[in-house]
């Protein structure tokens, strides 16, 4: 396929050589036909990157086109041309597959650029899909999306572990996609047709956690009429997803530890048993400041995080937000998105990461006025969030804002940047760690930002 080729296929002869002229000078090889079944024939013989089409011409339309190449070739990139009058043939043409659309008269800046886009975009993709290719030769990497070079070395690191037997550790801000990269390692192991077992440990009340975690046998305590395998003994073979290990009670670490070391459990009422499992753990917490205050055994930590794996926000790998955009749309009807949708929605912050960029997707594909995702179907905060941070330099309303509120949010920030490790943010923030500690008790804010009483 030849990368930097255009095919362009228009009826019209001045509006095709001027388009084959700009196109030239913008460093692009472009083939030329006057009507649909001539522009087939190039296709076939060529298989051009890129595809601009008109869709009212004699014989084969541009639309029949489109269907047509998108049937055969799924992964080529048609950009549609049509009069002011026919926007409506464009929409459906972007619902059959088409990339973008130009409307004429559109002037030569915006056809370059729009090309320029589709180039783009189709490299991004086949960068992506050999990026996948190496790594899925045996690793499942289907439902982890990322070109960025912070997600490159993340899953360098996944796929470099995964046919090992060691215990690994997964960091990161809730909604990163923690589960997806434990999964990824099982399916890269030789544990990938045992089960894969996953245990939130924060969401199972603390006084069953012991029993869902290594079992029981009968009588053992009120309500235990039979024997039940715990989770460890569920996944012998394969793998045990510990999801927020960092909430783990204290009296139960010991246990835990054992299991990892001796690979003995002993079910609540019952005698040892051996088990085959491999580990792998999560936490949203910084589990060395946790270990500073008492909260989580240093052991512990240095048996589970034998392979530490970090996975950054999403606000720190924006390279990855359009591809996730348009993956999420996929799974919805594949509506397109706006140019000026993308832009804010590659601006905002994701606090929730890539769960709350998924939801916010599949939200405005049911709540969209028209046939596409434009920037007023954006929720409020994302479409006009108001106040942004750009190349450094803080933007302000202009009816004003509190010097409270914006220490607060820089306090805020600095920490979620930093796992909220305290020392760590108040480096970032370049103050002394006991003076963050007093902005952190006059603005309230408690682990990972809970609320507690503030100071007069």
């Amino acid at each position: 396929m030849s990368r930097n080729t255009v095919l362009l296929i228009d009826d019209d002869e001045s509006l095709r050589r001027v388009i084959e002229f700009t196109l030239h000078e913008a460093g692009y090889r472009v083939l030329t036909a006057a009507d649909g079944a001539e522009g087939l024939r190039i296709f076939g013989l060529e298989q051009p990157g890129v595809i601009i089409t008109d869709i009212q011409m004699p014989g084969l339309s541009g639309y029949d086109l489109l269907k047509q190449v998108k049937a055969e070739h799924p992964e080529t990139l048609v950009i549609v041309i049509t009069a002011y009058g026919t926007v409506e043939r464009a929409v459906e043409a972007m619902k059959l597959g088409a990339f973008d659309y130009l409307t004429k008269p559109f002037s030569r800046d915006e056809l370059v650029m729009v090309t320029d886009q589709a180039f783009t975009y189709r490299g991004l993709k086949e960068e992506n899909q050999r990026l996948r290719q190496e790594l899925t030769q045996k690793i499942d990497f289907t439902r982890l999306v990322g070109i960025s070079d912070e997600m490159q070395q993340v899953f360098d690191v996944v796929r470099r572990v995964a046919s090992t037997e060691a215990t690994v550790l997964i960091g990161g801000e809730s909604g990163t996609g923690k589960e997806l990269i434990a999964r990824a390692i099982h399916s890269g192991s030789e544990r990938h047709a045992a089960p894969f077992v996953p245990v939130n440990c924060a969401a199972i009340p603390r006084e069953l956690l012991e029993s869902e975690l290594f079992g029981h046998v009968r009588g053992a305590f009120t309500g235990a009429v039979k024997d039940r395998k715990g989770k460890f003994e569920q996944a012998d073979g394969g793998t045990l997803f510990l999801d927020e290990v960092g909430e783990l009670p204290m009296e139960l670490q010991p246990k835990l530890l054992r299991a990892l070391q001796e690979r003995e459990i002993e079910p609540v009422g019952g005698s040892v048993r051996k088990i085959d499992v491999r580990v792998v753990a999560a936490s949203n917490r910084d589990l060395e400041t946790a270990i500073d205050e008492g909260g989580f055994r240093q052991d512990l930590y240095y048996r589970l995080a034998v392979i530490p794996v970090h996975l950054p926000p999403l606000r720190q790998r924006k390279a990855d937000i359009p591809l996730l955009v348009r993956h999420f749309l996929g799974k919805h009807g594949n509506p397109a998105c706006s140019e000026a949708a993308m832009g804010a929605l590659t601006a905002y912050a994701w606090p929730g990461n890539v769960r709350e960029l998924e939801n916010a997707v599949e939200r405005m594909v049911i709540l969209r006025r028209g046939p596409g995702i434009e920037l007023d179907d954006l929720p409020p905060k994302i479409r006009s969030p108001h106040r942004t941070v750009t190349g450094g330099v803080l933007n302000l309303p202009d009816d004003g804002y509190s010097l409270e509120e914006l220490e607060k949010e820089a306090v805020l920030e600095a920490l979620r940047r930093n796992d909220w490790n305290q020392t760590r943010a108040a480096a970032f923030l370049r103050i002394p760690r006991h003076t963050l500690i007093y902005r952190l008790e006059k603005y309230g804010i408690g682990k990972n930002g809970a609320a507690t009483e503030m100071k007069p």
